[in-house]
């Protein structure tokens, strides 16, 4: 009797590189709390950089993106991305998708916080009718498989709306 091979689980690994720049040294450094702005840029090789901030209730540039948005943003992206990957492989002709993402950050008395949930209300144009119920559906498993998702440890709900073009 032979020993069975054990099976083989295949792992990739991807890497992902930013260089976030502080850009808000008003000339006196972080000589106390309201010496200096938390205007900063967020930087990819190739790629255009992206203006950010603190949120403006923490000092910040409301003009400039801040982290707690591109947070909601890349769960949105990422459902969105999985669920327009799903409905190709479906046969589902998907023309139109906006979602109206939106978070909960609670903030502590120490000052620290976390994201009690996020929330995605996607809206989703499909063809035809015949494809509705489907749409529907994959947006379930578009949020199985989205990596952000699944990286996170406060709840991401989604909505999704699906209506028939015109």
């Amino acid at each position: 009797m032979t020993q069975s091979e054990p099976a083989t689980v295949t792992e990739t690994r991807h890497g992902y590189q930013v260089d976030v720049v502080w850009t808000g040294n008003t000339g006196q450094g972080t000589t106390s709390y309201h010496s200096y702005e938390r205007t900063h840029e967020v930087r990819a090789a190739g790629k255009d950089s992206i203006d950010a901030s603190a949120d403006p209730v923490f000092l910040g540039e409301g003009d400039r993106y801040n982290p707690e948005e591109l947070l909601v943003a890349s769960l949105s992206q990422c459902h969105m991305l999985w669920f327009l990957h799903l409905a190709a492989d479906s046969g589902v002709v998907v023309t139109g998708y906006h979602d109206r993402a939106r978070g909960i950050l609670a903030e502590n008395a120490d000052g620290s916080g976390q994201f009690e949930a996020v929330e995605l209300l996607p809206e989703v144009t499909v063809c035809d009718r015949a494809s509705v119920d489907v749409a529907e559906a994959l947006h379930e498993r578009a949020h199985e498989l989205c990596y952000i998702a699944k990286s996170v440890t406060f709840p991401v709900r989604f909505t999704p709306t699906v209506r028939i073009a015109n």
